[in-house]
C-alpha cells in the first residue's frame, strides 16, 4: 500500500523559469495537430478566478470566453469548489455509470423543476459527457420514435462533431475530409437579420423564412421525406451569435408538432441563463420535445442530459449508453451552479447586463463603421466586423472582415482580453463571460476593446 501523498510538482512549486513559449512548444511536441484555441491564444494558465485568468508569466486577462460559455459562474467560484469538497470527502464513489445515488436524486429533480411545466412532463437522459453525445443521443431517439430516418437542421448550426452531431452542423470545414456524412440530413436556411438568406431581410424576410419552412413540409412534391425530427440552436453560438426570430421559431414548433416531427432545441451554449431566461428557447414561449444540454450544466465539469417529453421516450434498456454518464462531481457543480443563479435570480440580471452592452457597443459602433452590426440575447453577444469602404448589398450589409477579426483578437489578447470569433468568415467577435461579471468588469471590457481595435489600426470617425 503506499502511503507517500501522491504530488503534482506542477501544481506545488511553480518553475519560476517557465515561459508561455516554453509550455507552448511542449504542447505542441505533445499534442496533435487537431489543438485549436492555443494557436489563437498563446499562453500557459497558471490560475483562475472569477473572470480572470493569470497565465504563468504573471499577465492577467479578463476571460470572456469562460469554456466556450461552461463556466456560467467564472473560475473557481467557491461554492463550486465547495461542493467538489463534500462529494470528495463524503464517501460518495466517483464513477457511477447510471447507478442511483442520492446526489444524482436531488439533481435530477431541482433540473427537471427549471423545464418547462416544471418539467412534469419530461423526463432526464444522462448520455456520454459531451453535447455532441447527447445530439447523437436527441438523433438516435427521434429515429426510433418516429420510425424516419431524415433529419432538418439549418445553415450556421452547429451540434458537434460525432459522426451525426457533425452531419447536422453547417459548417463545412470539418466536414471535408470526412466521407459518407449521416444521411437524409436536410439544411434549410436560418433567419440573419443582418444576412438575410434569401437577399430580402428585415420582417418580410423572417416571414419568408418562415413560409418557407412551412411549405417544405406541407408540399407533396418537395423531394424531401417527411423527417423524424428538426433540430436548432434557439441562438446559434459558433454560426455568428444569431437569434432566432420569436415567430419563426413558434411557426416551426407548430408545423412540427401539427406532422409528428420531433422538435430538439440544443441548448449546449445557450442555456442555463446564458440569454436572460434559463433557456434560450423561452424567449419564444415554445416547449420542445427534446433539450439538449450540456456545458454550463455541469457547472464546469463533464455532463450532457436530455430533456425528454415522457411520450416520446422511446428508448429500451442499454440502447444509448456512455460509460461516463454518471459524473458525481458534475452532478454536485451543476446542481450548485442551478442553484445560485435561480435563487439569485441571475438570468434577469444577465438581461439587463446584455441590454446595456448592446448599446454601448452600438455607441462604439457609430465611430467605427468597421462593425457591421452587433447582436445576441444576455451575455451571448456578436460583434460582426466587415468592411465599409466596399460596397454594400442591397440591403446595406457590408462585405465580412474574417482578417480583421482575427486581428483585433489577436490584439485583444495582448491587451488582456480573451475572446473567440464564430460566424462567416470567422468575422464575428463573441462574448460569452461569466453570467457574475460585473458592471465594472464590464466597462474594463468596453475600454479594452476599444483600444484592441485602435492597436489593430482602425480609425474612428
Amino acid at each position: 500500500m503506499m502511503t507517500d501523498k501522491v504530488r503534482i510538482d506542477s501544481l506545488n512549486a511553480q518553475n519560476v523559469n517557465a515561459t508561455n513559449e516554453t509550455y507552448l512548444a511542449r504542447q505542441a511536441e505533445f499534442e496533435s495537430n487537431v489543438r485549436s484555441y492555443p494557436r489563437k491564444l498563446p499562453f500557459a494558465i497558471a490560475k483562475a478566478q472569477g473572470v480572470w485568468i493569470t497565465d504563468v508569466e504573471n499577465n492577467q486577462y479578463l476571460d470572456c470566453l469562460a469554456g466556450a460559455g461552461t463556466l456560467a459562474l467564472g473560475h473557481n467560484h467557491p461554492d463550486v469548489l465547495q461542493s467538489i469538497q463534500h462529494v470528495i470527502t463524503s464517501g460518495l464513489p466517483l464513477h457511477t455509470l447510471d447507478l442511483t445515488t442520492p446526489l444524482k436524486d436531488e439533481f435530477s429533480e431541482y433540473l427537471l423543476s427549471l423545464l418547462p411545466g416544471q418539467g412534469k412532463e419530461y423526463c432526464l437522459q444522462f448520455t456520454g459527457p459531451s453535447g455532441a453525445d447527447a445530439v447523437e443521443a436527441a438523433l438516435k431517439l427521434a429515429k426510433k420514435h418516429t420510425g424516419r430516418s431524415g433529419i432538418i437542421s439549418f445553415s450556421g448550426a452547429y451540434h458537434g462533431m460525432t459522426h451525426g452531431a457533425l452531419s447536422v452542423t453547417g459548417n463545412l470545414s470539418p466536414k471535408e475530409a470526412v466521407d459518407g456524412m449521416m444521411p437524409e440530413v436536410q439544411f434549410m436556411p436560418y433567419p440573419h437579420l443582418y444576412r438575410c438568406p434569401l437577399g430580402i431581410g428585415g420582417e418580410a424576410g423572417v416571414k419568408a423564412l418562415t413560409y418557407y419552412f412551412e411549405n417544405l413540409i406541407n408540399d407533396v412534391e418537395s423531394g424531401v421525406r417527411k423527417p423524424a425530427a428538426v433540430i436548432l440552436e434557439a441562438v446559434q453560438g459558433e454560426g455568428g451569435v444569431n437569434p432566432a426570430p420569436a415567430e419563426w421559431l413558434q411557426r416551426i414548433r407548430k408545423v412540427t408538432k401539427e406532422h409528428g416531427i420531433l422538435l430538439i432545441i440544443d441548448e449546449v451554449q445557450a442555456g442555463i441563463a446564458r440569454t436572460g431566461k434559463f433557456f434560450a428557447f423561452e424567449h419564444a414561449g415554445i416547449e420542445p420535445d427534446i433539450i439538449v444540454m450540456s456545458k454550463a450544466v455541469g457547472g464546469g465539469l463533464p455532463l450532457a442530459v436530455l430533456g425528454i417529453k415522457k411520450e416520446f421516450d422511446a428508448w429500451s434498456p442499454g440502447h444509448h449508453t456512455g460509460t461516463f454518464r454518471g459524473n458525481q462531481l458534475a452532478m454536485a457543480t451543476g446542481l450548485t451552479t442551478l442553484k445560485l443563479l435561480k435563487d439569485n435570480n441571475i438570468a434577469d440580471k444577465v438581461a439587463a447586463q446584455g441590454e446595456w452592452l448592446k448599446g454601448k457597443l452600438g455607441e462604439l459602433q457609430q465611430r467605427y463603421p468597421v462593425i457591421g452590426n452587433v447582436r445576441g440575447l444576455g451575455l451571448m453577444i456578436g460583434i460582426e466586423l466587415v468592411k465599409p469602404d466596399e460596397p454594400a448589398d442591397h440591403m446595406g450589409s457590408f462585405p465580412a472582415d474574417g482578417e480583421l477579426s482575427a486581428l483585433v483578437q489577436k490584439k485583444c489578447f495582448e491587451n488582456g482580453l480573451i475572446l473567440e470569433r464564430g460566424g462567416r468568415h470567422g468575422s464575428v467577435l463573441r462574448l460569452l463571460p461569466s453570467l457574475l461579471i460585473t458592471d465594472a468588469e464590464l466597462d474594463v471590457f468596453m475600454d479594452k476593446f476599444e483600444n484592441a481595435l485602435l492597436s489593430a489600426g482602425v480609425k474612428p470617425v
